[in-house]
């Protein structure tokens, strides 16, 4: 199992869908330690991970599950004082934060109180909270470069060719985009998720003062994929599987160049297209 120099690998949550599918892949085509999170049944969870197609049994060892829900601050915080405790002297080498909902508002009158709040909570706060436990994991300029892991993948699929910095990663969404809104509504959801755009860039500008070209940070789209979360837009729209949405963006990621005139700080789909704000 890599460690140490080869840093760890970070999905919260990994419950299902995208982020199920990421954790997944990191297992079976790193050797990084991997820490998941979902909001409850870390047991059931972690069976739907292991047993994924391709994922080795090795896996086991390397996979750490933890109780978090983003819209309470404590149980993140409790997640980063047990990452310091287990694995010290190790960076965050990559990062995938993906927590979301969905409240439908097609029209103002729609719009509840109650609901807008749960979307700003999980949308906005809880890539904001997580961002202020996680940052501290994230390499400084003074960090030695993370060294390379080996040329095969652990469950006889390729292996990721991992960079020598960190990636942080954030899940945005299309809708999300001012400029690109040209049909109105989802009113929480598209206002929520407008700040991960805002968050991204913000986040990446203290990356470039705190660690250089050893740290960067990006929001992302991964289109519209197959999962319980977008079940009732499915038709007419081009889909993808949460395994092929993941390996695209896993690919682009990680060949994402460091330089401060580079992509960093900016939102990419998974086909590597900018996602202009």
């Amino acid at each position: 199992m890599a460690g140490g120099s080869h840093g760890f690998a970070l999905v919260a949550p990994a419950s299902r869908g995208l982020g199920l599918a990421f954790a997944q892949q990191l297992l079976t085509r790193t050797e990084l330690p991997v820490v998941a999170t979902t909001r409850k049944d870390c047991a059931g969870v972690r069976d739907r991970i292991l047993t994924g197609k391709n994922v080795p049994s090795s896996a086991e060892r390397r996979l750490r599950l933890f109780e978090v829900d983003v819209k309470d601050e404590s149980t993140i915080s409790s997640m980063a004082d047990a990452i310091r405790r287990d694995y010290p002297d190790t960076p965050l080498r990559l990062a995938l934060t993906v927590p979301g909902i969905l409240h439908v508002e097609k029209s103002p009158s729609q719009i509840d109180a109650a609901s807008a709040l749960d979307s700003f909570q999980v949308n906005a706060l809880g890539p904001l909270l997580l961002m202020k436990h996680l940052s501290q994991f994230l390499p400084a300029k003074s960090t030695p470069e993370f060294q390379s892991t080996s040329t095969s993948g652990t469950g006889g699929e390729s292996q990721l060719e991992l960079p020598s910095h960190a990636v942080y990663a954030m899940m945005a969404a299309r809708v999300g985009s001012i400029s690109d809104n040209s049909s109105g509504g989802w009113y929480s959801y598209r206002a929520s998720k407008a700040s991960v755009f805002q968050l991204a860039k913000t986040f990446d500008l203290y990356l470039r003062s705190k660690s250089g070209k050893k740290a960067l940070a990006v929001a992302l789209h991964p289109g519209t994929v197959r999962t319980d979360f977008t079940k009732d837009f499915w038709k007419g729209r081009e889909m993808l599987e949460p395994s092929d949405s993941a390996e695209r963006l896993l690919k682009f990621l990680i060949g994402m160049s460091p330089d401060f005139d580079g992509g960093r700080g900016k939102c990419w789909d998974w086909k590597g297209d900018e996602v202009y704000p």
